[in-house]
């Protein structure tokens, strides 16, 4: 099943050597090393949790008998949607980002939650809500750009002004393409309803060095120079490899309330 696949427990992470556990938990930190002298990297460390933090994040992400995740319901307008009794988190990105594969990833322990991941962009037509105990809720939002559903406008826009339990929005970027016109539409729409925000970059695995080097620099420097609700530190990810996905599990935490006191150390 899905539990056993490698390095989806920090346990396994945590028998690897040093520098490799790194590029797992913070591929950020590992590209740090090949930028010319003198470039400014503290946006590369801002949130930076220990160990325990790490820890006790994974343990929201395990299910059992008296922690349930379960797939909640799917909707596309507001009055199917579940009511906002718990803090929420949301994923949104362009068709054939990686975002079903993604929350997969973070839910790798807990197999039994069904995450539809397809081969066809585009296959998330709905909102698909994931409760996580009694802690959060996690939503999949349908892709948008090719193959978005119809009413794609219509439901994002209602769900991002109107849901007052939101706390932040993922808002994903293909690593190897880097941000496309469509992303572009989609920051606009975040900035315009002030939402808070944070950018994660997928398929990580996918990208030479360089190539994702230069489209993490571009990327800070468009967050730095043209948004105000956008977390100022990416975040890498790889569904393939996990890395970073225990990071992002730990900022979920943290920014859903679990985790408050989560800060760079």
């Amino acid at each position: 099943g899905r539990a056993s696949a490698p390095l989806a427990t920090l346990s396994q992470v945590l028998r690897l050597e040093r520098s490799r556990r790194t590029a797992i938990v913070f591929p950020l930190q590992k590209l740090e090393r090949y930028l010319a002298p003198g470039t400014d990297t503290a946006r590369f460390r801002l949130f930076q949790p220990g160990l325990a933090a790490l820890q006790r994040a994974e343990t929201l992400f395990r299910s059992d008998r008296r922690h349930p995740i379960d797939y909640v319901s799917s909707a596309v307008r507001m009055d199917h949607v579940p009511p906002p009794a718990l803090p929420e988190v949301c994923f949104i990105g362009r068709s054939n980002v990686g975002k079903s594969s993604l929350i997969r990833a973070l839910f790798s322990l807990a197999p039994e939650v069904e995450v539809k991941v397809s081969k066809t962009p585009g296959h998330t037509k709905k909102m698909n809500f994931f409760k996580v105990g009694k802690y959060f809720t996690l939503v999949d939002m349908p892709g948008y750009g090719y193959r978005a559903p119809q009413d794609f406008v219509e439901m994002v826009e209602a769900y991002l002004q109107e849901r007052r339990n939101l706390k932040r929005t993922f808002l994903l970027v293909d690593g190897v393409v880097g941000l496309q016109k469509a992303d572009h539409i989609a920051v606009e729409m975040l900035e315009e309803f002030g939402i808070p925000y944070v950018m994660v970059l997928t398929k990580i695995d996918r990208a030479s060095r360089g190539l994702l080097l230069k489209n993490v620099l571009e990327i800070q420097e468009f967050v730095k120079e043209n948004t105000q609700g956008c977390f100022p530190q990416l975040f890498l990810v790889s569904s393939v490899e996990f890395s970073g996905v225990h990071l992002l599990r730990c900022f979920v935490a943290h920014v859903t309330g679990i985790l408050p006191a989560v800060e760079a150390s």
